[in-house]
This record gives C-alpha cells, sequence and structure tokens, in this order.
C-alpha cells in the first residue's frame, strides 16, 4: 500500500489522478466564465452559486489537490531528472515516452502557471471566495469585477500568456496522466494525444475568447451585454 506514494509508478498515479482532478474543476471554471460572453445576469448568478455552502466545501478538497499535484510533480520530475542525468526532462512511462517541447518543459510550464494562479487570486478569488470565508464584503457584482480586470489590456495580455502556458502543460499533462493510470497501450496513447489537443485547445481558448472579449467590451470595441 505504501507504494501507492511512495514508488516511482506510485508517485505518477497519484500525479495523474490529482492532475485530471484539476483539469475538471479548470473545465467548471471555464463554463462558468464562459457564460459572461452571452449573460452578465447568468454570470453573476453562476457566482453566487459557486459562493453556496455546498459548493465552498469544495475549495479546500481543490486547494488539496493542488498541493498535491505539486509536490508529486516535483518529486516525479526530481526523480526523472536524476535518473537521465539531464535537464528538461520529463519520463511520461515506456509507453508514453514523447520528445515534445511541452514534455521536456513541464516543470517550467508548471512554475509559470503557479505563478499566474497567484496572479489569477489576487484579482478574483481575493475579493470573492476568500472574503466569504474571513466574512469580508464580497464582491456584489462578479461581472463588473471580470470586466474592469481583463478592461487593462497589459493584464489581459499577461492572461494570454498564462493560457499558453496552460495550453502547452495540457497537451502533455493530459495523454500522459491517463498513461500512467494504465491507457499506454498502442492502440489508446495516439488517441488520447489527439484527444489532449482538443481538450487543451477548447479550455484555453474559451478561457482566452473570455480575456479578449471583456477586454475589447470594456473599452467599447465591443457592445455591451444585460
Amino acid at each position: 500500500m505504501a507504494n501507492i506514494f511512495t514508488g516511482s509508478i506510485g508517485k505518477k498515479f497519484v500525479m495523474s489522478i490529482s492532475g485530471l482532478f484539476l483539469i475538471l474543476f479548470l473545465t467548471m471554471h471555464t463554463v462558468i466564465n464562459s457564460i459572461s460572453i452571452v449573460s452578465k445576469e447568468a454570470f453573476n448568478a453562476a457566482c453566487d452559486f459557486m459562493g453556496s455552502p455546498i459548493v465552498s466545501i469544495m475549495v479546500p478538497i481543490l486547494a488539496l489537490g493542488f498541493i498535491i499535484h505539486i509536490i508529486y510533480a516535483t518529486v516525479v520530475t526530481i526523480g526523472d531528472l536524476k535518473a537521465r542525468g539531464g535537464l528538461n526532462r520529463y519520463a511520461s512511462g515506456s509507453k508514453a515516452k514523447t520528445d515534445s517541447w511541452a514534455a521536456r518543459n513541464m516543470i517550467i510550464l508548471g512554475i509559470i502557471i503557479l505563478g499566474f494562479l497567484a496572479f489569477h487570486f489576487y484579482h478574483f478569488w481575493l475579493h470573492m471566495q476568500y472574503q466569504l470565508f474571513t466574512g469580508g464584503e464580497v464582491c456584489p457584482d462578479p461581472y463588473g469585477l471580470l470586466l474592469t480586470t481583463f478592461g487593462k489590456p497589459w493584464i489581459t495580455a499577461l492572461y494570454i500568456v498564462w493560457f499558453v502556458a496552460l495550453w502547452f502543460h495540457l497537451t502533455h499533462g493530459f495523454w500522459s496522466a491517463f498513461s500512467h493510470i494504465g491507457w499506454n497501450n498502442d492502440k489508446w496513447l495516439p488517441r488520447l494525444k489527439v484527444i489532449a489537443y482538443i481538450v487543451a485547445t477548447l479550455l484555453c481558448g474559451a478561457l482566452a475568447t473570455v480575456a479578449i472579449v471583456n477586454c475589447l467590451r470594456f473599452n467599447g470595441i465591443l457592445p455591451s451585454i444585460a
């Protein structure tokens, strides 16, 4: 049982499961953010729902998922670097090895994503969920916060950089996660790689669209919505 957490295969298994869990959350987050493109009221209602007690219970679980993924990804990467004797290496299992740029730079991409996550927390989480947990004043207009934040072109540009890094991370991380939990045969691996690009493009493309559309709306280039 200890090998699930300490063995080489076990570490990659835990890293993969936590990564897939975070992708599920990212998908939900992307869907909610995408609502802001079509309806201000619907977006605010969705944010209110996310602040409800039943959903707020998930926040500590999500935080734990992040911590587990970061710790195990770091341990796995360091182990792979030592085993392969070089920098910018990321092993993916006997049948899932790849020389793609994303595969060689997963730890760098992870650091970029983690850094921008703090940037994102400062803009949104600090004004919403954090206030809810601490009994402070929660932002009454999430859409207004979204609009004014992305209304600054330099902030939108930085978020686009984040989404690009996330795209690269997902194109490798998605299929690699499945390969570490057993879907690494010759039949499924090529399919998973294609699905990885589709999933990464849909999620990151939607997030980038939200940022760009609201930036254009705030600056009067696109009409506002009700």
